[in-house]
């Protein structure tokens, strides 16, 4: 099978379609209920690769991955582009990961150091602000900061993992390779942002972009499965469609989705992405008639 692949906006770099988001992979006494073992993590990383993708998400707010994607795939670093976070303070206690997020100089330098040790690699591909808001990061001199590492090549391009309400600030800006931005049908509410943030030339990396909800979601989303029902999207769902194809299918069809980061550790999700992947766009009349029900639902 091969992927689709867009290029990621003014950073040339070609991505597939289908990311991988790899928080699950944060390990033991984070957060969540479901544990993937050291074993099950090297397996599954490597099957990622195997099968074509080239675009992993990361961040050092997520417990253990940035060190599992060092050890166990680190020696494919030639396979895969790698885009990770900054501004992340973070403390393991004994049964939980403690987060926090601080535009400070001192983290930022301590980020980047740790991440490229944990990850086995002299650079990233792209370094993210881990949320923030434009004029604290201009007042604290922090996108200054994140040049400054790509001038000293520990990364290639910067970018922002943001929402609103900060997202059309930090789009304003005009400095930013990549925006890493929240969608799906079931929550639209970026839609306009994506077009206005590719229209600049960034790159678009979609997260949530097959989040349904549901009673096997590890994070559970009633929100989203009340759009689902008061939409009526049973009633449009195709014939043999499953739920998660047609909202993945939905992501991949907004025209300035680059790559969306889908963070599964199950391999029959993962096959099962693959193949929804496979099976192209949502055809237009669809994809309209889905955005015009939910639009109709959140109005």
């Amino acid at each position: 099978m091969t992927l689709r692949k867009k290029t990621l906006g003014r950073t040339g770099l070609e991505v597939t379609q289908l990311g991988y988001g790899s928080m699950g992979l944060r390990g033991p006494k984070t957060w969540g209920v479901r544990v993937v073992s050291d074993e099950a993590a090297d397996v599954f990383l490597n099957a990622v690769l195997d099968a074509g993708v080239n675009f992993l998400d990361t961040s050092p707010d997520y417990g253990i991955s940035e060190k599992r994607i060092g050890e166990f795939i680190s020696s494919r670093r030639d396979e895969y582009y790698l885009a990770t976070k900054c501004g992340c303070v973070y403390t393991q206690h004994e049964d939980h990961l403690e987060i926090d997020h601080v535009w400070k100089k001192d983290v930022l330098d301590r980020n980047i150091e740790t991440s490229l040790k944990r990850l086995r690699t002299d650079h990233v591909d792209i370094l993210q602000f881990h949320g923030g808001d434009a004029e604290t990061l201009q007042r604290e001199g922090l996108i200054d900061k994140l040049l400054e590492f790509r001038d000293q090549g520990l990364t290639r391009f910067i970018g922002a993992s943001s929402s609103l309400p900060n997202l059309p600030g930090l789009i304003d800006l005009g400095v930013f390779d990549t925006f890493q931005i929240p969608y799906s049908c079931l929550a639209p509410q970026h839609h306009n942002l994506i077009t206005k943030a590719a229209d600049s030339g960034a790159g678009i990396i979609i997260r949530g972009g097959i989040a349904q909800g549901g009673p096997d979601a590890e994070i559970q989303r009633p929100a989203l499965n009340d759009v689902w029902r008061k939409a009526r999207l049973n009633d449009v769902l195709p014939a043999g469609m499953e739920r998660a194809e047609l909202i993945l299918r939905y992501t991949l069809s907004h025209p300035h989705c680059h790559t969306t980061i889908v963070g599964t550790c199950d391999a029959g999700h993962f096959a099962d992405n693959l193949a929804s992947v496979s099976a192209g766009l949502l055809p237009a009349d669809l994809y309209l008639e889905i955005q015009s029900r939910v639009v109709t639902v959140l109005a």
